[in-house]
Order: C-alpha cells, then sequence, then structure tokens
C-alpha cells in the first residue's frame, strides 16, 4: 500500500489544501492528514477544531485518515509505515522552504516528498490570509471547505 502522509497545522484547510488532497489520492492508496502539535505556534483555531475540520471535510473518503503529531514529521511517518510525504507548492519561495525540508528529511530517513502543484486558481490561498480574513469579518467562505464556514 502506498500511504503519504499530508502534514500542516490547517489553521484552517483551505480549498488549496483540499485540491492538493484530492489530487494526491490519485497517487496513493492512503493519505494521512496529518495536524501538528507545536506548542511555539499561536493559533487561531484549536487541535480539536482543526482536526474536526478536516474530518467533517473528508468524512466520505475512506482512503484518508487525520490524525495529530508532535515531534519529527519523519519519526511520525516511520511510526504509522508512511513511505511518502506530500506538499502543495504555491510559489518559487514555497518551492524553496520545502526542498530544504524534503532534503533533511530525505537525509534523517528513507522517506521521499511528493511535490504537487496548486491548481493555478488556488495559488494564491493561505490559511495565513484566511486567518487574516476572519479576524476583520470579511467573507472567507470562497476560500475554505463547509466545514471551516458552519464551525467557526
Amino acid at each position: 500500500m502506498k500511504r503519504a502522509v499530508f502534514p500542516g497545522s490547517f489553521d484552517p484547510i483551505t480549498i488549496g489544501h483540499y485540491d492538493i488532497i484530492m489530487r494526491g489520492l490519485t497517487l496513493f492508496d492512503e493519505i494521512i492528514l496529518a495536524v501538528g502539535v507545536n506548542a511555539e505556534k499561536k493559533y487561531m483555531f484549536t487541535l480539536q477544531e482543526r482536526k474536526s475540520f478536516l474530518e467533517e471535510t473528508f468524512k466520505d473518503e475512506p482512503r484518508i485518515k487525520v490524525d495529530t503529531y508532535s515531534g519529527l514529521t519523519v519519526n511520525y511517518c516511520k511510526e504509522i509505515n508512511a513511505d511518502f510525504i506530500l506538499r502543495g507548492l504555491r510559489n518559487p519561495a514555497d518551492f524553496e522552504f520545502e526542498k530544504a525540508i524534503a532534503h533533511t528529511n530525505r537525509k534523517l530517513e528513507k522517506i521521499e516528498t511528493i511535490f504537487l502543484l496548486t491548481s493555478s486558481g488556488k495559488s494564491f490561498i493561505s490559511s495565513s490570509i484566511v486567518r487574516d480574513i476572519i479576524r476583520n469579518n470579511g467573507d472567507y467562505s470562497g476560500f475554505v471547505p463547509d466545514s471551516v464556514i458552519v464551525k467557526s
């Protein structure tokens, strides 16, 4: 079985994430959406809210699982027997950042990182932009799955 981990804070999940995840299903038998726990980071949504957004969004897709983890992503991948990390790229800056992480992960463990380019109409969307829209009472409904709108 080809199992991939798609790690992230998902604070909140966006339609850009959704795009990468659904396209990733054409490559993998199972994708684990791994919500990272980082005590240093300040989140808008709680860990349980972020996990719930994902579970609700993908409730009808049995090949997608949702989990939480802390520590190194490669250690988590090893723990659950995942040989791949799935990542989305929006722009050249994402590529440079993700490339460094992918090389580091490959050095730590024999794990491959697979990059998918975000679809052109979604490449400008980021969780930080969505959080800013939410904080300022803007209409963010076109940027996130319905599960986020209902629960926020």
